[in-house]
């Protein structure tokens, strides 16, 4: 029986360790994808905007990483993440912001509105925070079907300022949906700083009037918010109703690639840049006796091939036929309908 326990233990710690190194190297391959894509935007190779979330991995990473499949998530445009922790092809990732055939929506749209029903990710929308009731119908399903799986809806500070976030939310509390809301608090809605956005310190605090619990965490610290995320997609997972999480980070770079972000003061960024999770996460595993060098030098290698693969595949993939321009307008007609008549 004590060596049964022994294996037990040994076999979870195991799991453990595997996990928290996957967790590194999806923060390390989302940053690696984001800068490659500024570069390759500089190089006019990016067909539509580029908003970088160069900063804000450890959010997209701790709250995606202990979902499960069917568990449907709609991200910002600044979530790039979120496609390639849900296991989205990098390549054709690549050949969406390349506005390619083998993109996600086939060469129709840019990254911006690009989603993967296939992983359950939904594509998001200019007007960020109407995402928010989309997440709230999915949970709706959720619950009607009685299935166990929960919705997570992405949204910034800014956005939370929406006449369709506070309805999502108040939705989402009387009906007790299976939704957790995260705000990716970056400090500047566009280019809105903090305190001319909102009265309160923290938007964590609104959930109280939606009837659910609303926390804040370290937008930073990647184990802050992996471990707040597990507790809370737990409760909802298993019916306690919607929950808030409010994570504090900061972006590096501009709104986009054409904001050079002059409304910031310099110091600000180089504070929260020393704050950087990356490099943070990296002292935990050094702490827990890792070879930090030698596994930075692994991934960033793993990374560097994931990255060219992808490259190769987006620039080698054709552009979308023209008279292909007018399909994927409707949805496709059910087939085997009773209700049409058809056999």
């Amino acid at each position: 029986m004590a060596h049964a326990e022994t294996v037990a233990a040994s076999s979870e710690t195991g799991q453990r360790v595997e996990y928290e190194l996957q967790l590194y190297y999806w923060m390390k391959l989302i940053r690696a994808f984001e800068e490659r894509v500024s570069r390759l935007h500089r190089q006019n190779k990016i067909l539509g905007g580029v908003y970088s979330g160069a900063g804000q991995e450890a959010v997209v990473t701790g709250v995606c990483a202990p979902l499960r499949p069917g568990d449907f998530v709609a991200p910002l445009h600044r979530d790039l993440g979120v496609f390639l922790v849900r296991g989205v092809d990098p390549g054709r990732l690549m050949a969406q912001l390349m506005g390619k055939e083998t993109g996600l929506s086939r060469g129709k749209d840019s990254f911006l509105h690009g989603g993967d029903l296939e992983h359950h990710v939904f594509g998001s929308t200019s007007m960020l925070g109407s995402s928010l009731p989309v997440a709230a119908g999915a949970a709706l399903k959720f619950q009607i079907k009685k299935e166990a799986q929960v919705a997570v809806g992405f949204f910034g500070e800014g956005a939370s300022s929406r006449g369709d976030v506070h309805e999502a939310m108040n939705f989402a509390g009387v009906r007790k949906l299976p939704v957790v809301f995260v705000c990716e608090n970056n400090r500047y809605a566009y280019s809105t700083p903090l305190d001319k956005q909102m009265a309160i310190e923290n938007v964590a605090e609104r959930a109280a009037a939606y009837g659910f619990k609303g926390h804040v965490v370290s937008g930073n610290d990647l184990l802050a918010v992996v471990q707040l995320a597990e507790k809370v997609i737990r409760r909802v997972r298993e019916g306690g109703g919607p929950e808030l999480i409010e994570c504090k980070t900061y972006r590096y770079r501009g709104h986009s690639e054409h904001d050079a972000a002059l409304y910031r003061d310099k110091e600000e960024l180089l504070e929260w840049q020393s704050r950087d999770p990356i490099p943070r996460y990296e002292f935990y595993l050094e702490k827990k006796g890792h070879d930090v060098k030698r596994i930075r030098e692994e991934i960033d290698e793993r990374t560097r091939a994931v990255l060219q693969q992808a490259v190769e595949f987006a620039e080698q993939s054709p552009m979308p036929a023209p008279e292909e321009a007018l399909e994927d307008l409707y949805a496709p007609a059910p087939m085997n309908s009773a209700r049409d008549g058809r056999a």
